[in-house]
């Protein structure tokens, strides 16, 4: 099924009848389809293969741009296109990518199509959120949680809930259940920034604190200090750590629980997500299970 949004895709592509289009596409890196995987498990019909095509160009076009903001030159393992064509042309073939996107979605009925819409909205709300929040260092774990839904758990949200609505399933359920996969799955991404194997990791331990995101475990950290060491935490922050800050780290992080507890907190928005569906789906929750109980 996965081969059939792929191939859909190309066929959105080859419809802009546009050679350096279809150039930019073939070197734009294929990732997870975490989406377009949700979608198909959740509603197997032709519809879904149309509606996961629609939401992985979305994705790989907010990518795309968030690829410039952050200055990014590789993208899952690879050179990243602004990296190889420029900015200009990457927040360009973005644009290109949402414009088709929503030109596909207008032929789904309109609740699906504001569902989505409004996901999008989000996303970019969320991705500025993201850039202002790298300016200060922000405790409010509130204020984190509200970026990563809207950067990127209501794009999941939004999958999981139009998937429902199209295999008449219970939209409201399956909504909860995409909402919380998506927080989970950023929030285990912030913890394998820190905890990971850099080999595995593709990229240096604690890269994120060093481009300014504040996650999780460092909120959970800094709240957990005494004064002292909270300053010279904040000291860090933005800046290119060596073996031994990073070390420190580590040891206060281990000291206040501050990776457990975050664990924790994947794993309860991940429970919450099975409940949600009351055992429904086997393969949705072994998904959830497979990420909130994962070894780090």
């Amino acid at each position: 099924m996965l081969d059939l949004v792929e191939n859909r895709i190309e066929k959105y592509i080859d419809e802009l009848q546009d050679s350096y289009i279809k150039e930019l596409f073939k070197r734009l890196p294929v990732g997870k389809r975490l989406r377009a995987k949700l979608i198909l498990k959740i509603a197997k019909k032709d519809e879904a293969i149309d509606l996961a095509a629609i939401i992985e160009m979305i994705h790989a076009a907010s990518l795309l741009h968030d690829d410039v903001i952050d200055d990014a030159m590789t993208r899952r393992g690879a050179p990243s296109i602004n990296a190889l064509y420029g900015n200009k042309t990457s927040i360009m073939f973005g644009d290109i990518l949402y414009s088709k996107a929503f030109f596909e979605l207008a032929k789904f009925e309109s609740e699906i199509a504001k569902i989505v819409s409004n996901a999008v909205t989000q996303l970019s709300i969320g991705e500025l959120l993201d850039v202002n929040l790298t300016k200060n260092f922000n405790t409010d774990i509130d204020i984190y949680l509200d970026m990563i839904y809207k950067k990127t758990a209501s794009l999941i949200e939004a999958s999981a809930e139009c998937a429902a609505i199209l295999s008449d399933k219970d939209k409201d359920a399956y909504a909860i259940y995409g909402k919380n996969l998506g927080l989970a799955f950023q929030i285990v991404d912030d913890i394998l920034d820190i905890v990971a194997d850099e080999k595995k990791l593709g990229k240096p331990t604690m890269n994120d604190f060093k481009e300014g995101k504040v996650t999780l475990p460092y909120i959970y950290l800094y709240n957990a200090l005494e004064e002292k060491d909270k300053e010279k935490l904040k000291s860090l922050f933005k800046k290119e750590v060596n073996a031994q800050e990073k070390e420190w780290i580590k040891n206060k992080m281990i000291q206040t629980n501050s990776i457990q507890k975050a664990i924790n907190y994947a794993q309860k928005l991940g429970n919450e997500a099975i409940n949600a569906i009351d055992s429904k789906d086997e393969e949705l929750i072994e998904i959830m299970k497979n990420l909130i109980y994962r070894e780090y």
